[in-house]
């Protein structure tokens, strides 16, 4: 068992870099020692993307507005950090990630699902 749980952490490490998440110990949490495989924002993300699809399956639906708004507050924490304002930390990298994953990927699914409307519309 441990042995899946390090191969399926290391392909979460590999996804992550090749994603472009710069796994900085910094910037990550650690847990019993061990870095998580992608920063706090990443793993932010991830946590917010997968919330996107639960709710997805749901009848509940999120605006492109909202979702785009949520994505946003993301892009602001990173833009204040890169200008140098005010350094973030991986709480709010945490909260800022769950807030873009989850926007993001809704964005995602109201494309998809005006797609398939479309679609649906042609072949009708």
């Amino acid at each position: 068992m441990s042995r899946l749980r390090s191969s399926f952490l290391e392909q979460i490490r590999i996804l992550g870099n090749q994603s472009g998440c710069h796994q900085l110990p910094e910037r990550s949490f650690f847990y019993k020692g061990k870095q998580f495989p992608v920063c706090a924002r990443c793993t932010g993300v991830f946590i917010g993307q997968t919330c996107a699809v639960i709710i997805s399956l749901t009848k509940i639906k999120i605006s492109t507005i909202k979702s785009l708004c949520l994505l946003s507050i993301m892009g602001i924490d990173w833009f204040i950090q890169e200008i140098n304002i005010k350094e973030s930390n991986n709480i709010r990298r945490l909260i800022t990630g769950i807030a873009g994953g989850f926007g993001l990927f809704n964005l995602y699914i109201n494309t998809f699902r005006k797609i398939l409307k479309f679609a649906k519309l042609k072949t009708s």
